[in-house]
């Protein structure tokens, strides 16, 4: 996916995606019982490069809009 962090064009590729469906009050741990999505992703350059000074820029925000995009595409069926 193509993006922007800190201003800078670069792209992200989805490493890694878990969806845990809520479960119910009925489970032992209030992260089942609600329900979470883990998801983890690599910073590219525009080239395709690794990019791990591009990634430490990244605000907790863009992180966050990142994540939220890459859930919504995996959750379409794009990966």
């Amino acid at each position: 996916m193509e993006t922007r962090i800190a201003g800078i064009p670069c792209r992200v590729e989805l490493t890694h995606c878990f969806v845990q469906k809520p479960l119910g009050p009925r489970c032992d741990s209030d992260l089942d019982c609600y329900g979470y999505a883990d998801v983890e992703f690599d910073v590219l350059d525009r080239n395709g490069r690794p990019a791990p000074w591009l990634e430490r820029k990244m605000s907790d925000s863009e992180r966050s809009e990142i994540e939220a995009l890459l859930l919504k595409d995996f959750e379409d069926g794009w990966y």
